[in-house]
Order: C-alpha cells, then sequence, then structure tokens
C-alpha cells in the first residue's frame, strides 16, 4: 500500500560512549538493531551525475563509524551501514528504499530533493529518522529529518554579510540572485531578499531549470542592471557557466556560491580561472583541511585510511552527519529505547553537539529550527586539498541574528 502510494505523488571530538561495553546492555529495540549490530541505510547516487561527491561523503561515514565501533559503538553493539545506489532517479530511490527500511534502524543518507520528497511522507508512518543530504529549510518542518548545519539562506545571509564587511557591497546596490528551481534555489532566494530587505538593496532575480546548460542571457542580464554581486545557487556545472560567461563579457562581478553549487571539478575545467578570481564560497560544513581540530583530525583519518583518494568537503560532511546521528543514538542508548520511537524522542532532546569546527555546535530540540546558524567562508583555490582555502572561520552574522533563526 505505502509503495503504491509513494509511487504515486573523531575520536577527537567524540567521549566514549557511557553505554558502550563489551556485553551489550537490554534495551527496547526495533528494525534493524540485534544484540550485537545497529543498521543505518544509505540510499545514495552512487553512478548518477552526483557519485563523485557521494562516494567520498561515504567515506566521512565510514571513518566516524569505524572510530565509533572501535570505541565499542553504540550499547554494545556495532553500528553498520546498509548501502543503496538510486543512479539519481526516482524510482530507484523508491525501491532502494522499501528494500531497506525494515532493515534499517533508520537512514544515514538520502540523497537528491525529489528523491527526499518522494520518501519523506513514509518516513512519518515508519518513524524512521533521516539525514537528507541537503540544507533546505522547507525539510526543517518535518520532524523525521535531520538537518546538521545551517540551512540555505542562512549560508546566503552569512556569506553577503561577509561581502559588505569587506566593502564589496553597500546599502543600495543591486545584487543578482541565478538560482535553481526548486527547494535549493527558492530557499537560499530567502535569505538574499532578506538581506535586500534590510539593507535596501534592489535584488535582481533569475530563476533558471536544473537541467540548464546556457546561463549566458541571465548573466548579461545583471551585468546590463549593473549588480555589485551575484549570488549563484545553482549545480556546480551550472556554476563554471554563470563565471565563464561573466568572464567572456569582461566582467569582473564577485559571485557568492552555496556549497551546494561547489564542486572542485571546477578547478580542473576552462572556467578556473575566472572561478579562483571570482568566487567565494559559503558553507554550513567545514572545508576540508580547514585549520580547527575536527577537519584537521578528519583529514588526517582520511589520508591514512584512503591515501589513493581524492579529498573535498564532502569527506567533512559525512563525518559530521554520522556524528551528529551517533549523537541521537547515544542518547537513546541512555534511555535504553532503540526502538524509532526512542530515537526521535531522543533527537528532538538533542542539544549542544561539539564537532570541534566541524560545524556550528549542533541542537536538534527545536522543531521548525535549524540545528546550527554559523557559515565558512571560503575561496577556490587548485593547489589546495579539496579544492577550497579559509576566508573566514565559523560566523553568525547579524542579519541571521535579526532574521531570528537562532538555534538555541
Amino acid at each position: 500500500m505505502r509503495r503504491r502510494a509513494l509511487a504515486a505523488v573523531l575520536t577527537a571530538v567524540v567521549a566514549t560512549s557511557a553505554c558502550a561495553s563489551s556485553a551489550a546492555p537490554t534495551v527496547k529495540s526495533g528494525p534493524g538493531v540485534t544484540e550485537s549490530t545497529i543498521s543505518l541505510g544509505v540510499l545514495t547516487d552512487m553512478s548518477g551525475p552526483f557519485a563523485p561527491t557521494a562516494l567520498v561523503r561515504i567515506k566521512g561515514y565510514e571513518l566516524f563509524i569505524g572510530e565509533l565501533n572501535a570505541r565499542g559503538g553504540i550499547c554494545g553493539r556495532k553500528v553498520e551501514l546498509t548501502t543503496k545506489d538510486h543512479g539519481f532517479t526516482v524510482q530507484r530511490a523508491l525501491d532502494g528504499y522499501f528494500d531497506l527500511e525494515p532493515k534499517v534502524l533508520g537512514f544515514l543518507d538520502i540523497t537528491g530533493a525529489a528523491m527526499t520528497a518522494a520518501i519523506a511522507p513514509d518516513l512519518i508512518q515508519t518513524r524512521a529518522l533521516a539525514a537528507p543530504v541537503s540544507w533546505s529549510a522547507a525539510l526543517l518542518g518535518n520532524p523525521h529529518m535531520m538537518i546538521v548545519g545551517g540551512t540555505y539562506d542562512i549560508d546566503v545571509m552569512n556569506g553577503l554579510d561577509h561581502l559588505k564587511r569587506d566593502g564589496v557591497i553597500a546599502d543600495g546596490d543591486t545584487i543578482g540572485h541565478v538560482h535553481v528551481e526548486g527547494d535549493f534555489g527558492t530557499n537560499a532566494l530567502e535569505g538574499s531578499t532578506f538581506a535586500a530587505q534590510q539593507w535596501g538593496m534592489t535584488l535582481v532575480e533569475k530563476p533558471v531549470a536544473e537541467s540548464a546548460d546556457d546561463l549566458g542571457a541571465q548573466i548579461a542580464a545583471l551585468k546590463a542592471q549593473n549588480a555589485r554581486a551575484v549570488v549563484l545557487s545553482t549545480s556546480p556545472a551550472q556554476t563554471a557557466l554563470a563565471v565563464a560567461a561573466a568572464a567572456a563579457l569582461g566582467w569582473d562581478v564577485p559571485f557568492l556560491v552555496n556549497v551546494a553549487g561547489f564542486d572542485p571539478a571546477i578547478l580542473k575545467s576552462l572556467a578556473a580561472p575566472a572561478v579562483m578570481k571570482q568566487v567565494q564560497v559559503v558553507s554550513p560544513i567545514a572545508p576540508y583541511g580547514a585549520d580547527a581540530a575536527g577537519p584537521q583530525a578528519v583529514a588526517k583519518a582520511f589520508e591514512a585510511r584512503y591515501p589513493d583518494l581524492e579529498a573535498n568537503g564532502a569527506v567533512n560532511h559525512g563525518y559530521a552527519v554520522a556524528m551528529a546521528f551517533a549523537a541521537v543514538l547515544e542518547k537513546a542508548c541512555a534511555e535504553k529505547d532503540l526502538t524509532r520511537d526512542g530515537v526521535l524522542r531522543a533527537f528532538q532532546d538533542t542539544n549542544g553537539v561539539e564537532t570541534s569546527g566541524l560545524t556550528g555546535q549542533l541542537r536538534f530540540s527545536l522543531a521548525g529550527r535549524p540545528s546550527a546558524t554559523q557559515s565558512y567562508m571560503a575561496r577556490p583555490d587548485d593547489k589546495v586539498k579539496g579544492g577550497l582555502v579559509v576566508t573566514e572561520k565559523l560566523f553568525e552574522s547579524e542579519l541571521v541574528k535579526a532574521k531570528g533563526t537562532r538555534a538555541k
């Protein structure tokens, strides 16, 4: 029935578990929990357009879980991942979800906005906790969704604040925002809209389809309107297209890019020189190799375990999500309740998850509010691992405080 309905529509940063021991304690348990293991699902794109990022993010999950299990796991149980590839198609995602759902306690990863939207109603019915690969504020209304870090609008507000403090933009200026249609672009636009209202700016928005492969007209129009800066909330390929279009016009405008719109592969394209000159990236997750304790520990562990793999910020993303999910499971363990309802109660009561700079401090207790409100700023650089150099460490802007999105 559910299938028919849905088809229609760091060792250094987490303390050793008080629950972990050589003999698993007796707890209430649900799907995915045995006397020796806890299984979590990963439903992601391992063969489609986002496979390179997804495969690196999975390594981040594996790094943290390997360290967690070496410390004894959770409630004396080893944590295991059960992975399904959906190739970035909704039907394959649904098939994978219905195969995984009875076998896992929750989902450490659901990749893709359309896939998440198709699965979200069933999570309410099955009571499973899931961490989507998204920072869309639209998901905050679903009590079964764990959003690790600030949302797209928060990043845009923080990023614009950074540009304003640097003198790149000023009160009364015109700014542009090129954004994909859908949750990502819509939520990011909320950030630029609020900033423009607060600073008396003129905001010129240019929505584009996710499949758009030419942004020349949008960039030319923004140049004609004398935009002082352009926000890009697009795919990485579209980021490269937009920046290349500006360079072709001789337009040396600064671009503020949501981290979802950046991939180090851009720095191997013809657009690389312009990207490194004109782009700044804003992110709720630390860029790879950032000098905080958490990112440094992850980089060291990743390079020791996967010396032949090329790293990027997706490693930190995966590690931080696994850390947050484990913190919730630890709390459920302390209550001796590893049922899905027990995990949900623990999730709604989890505050102060310290990630040592991988993200801002995480709080999940306030329904409908982001778990963090701080962002990193970085500039692209093809000479560094991960392709980004931090230009401002975690910060929260006065804009974000004014909007009242602070997680308390």
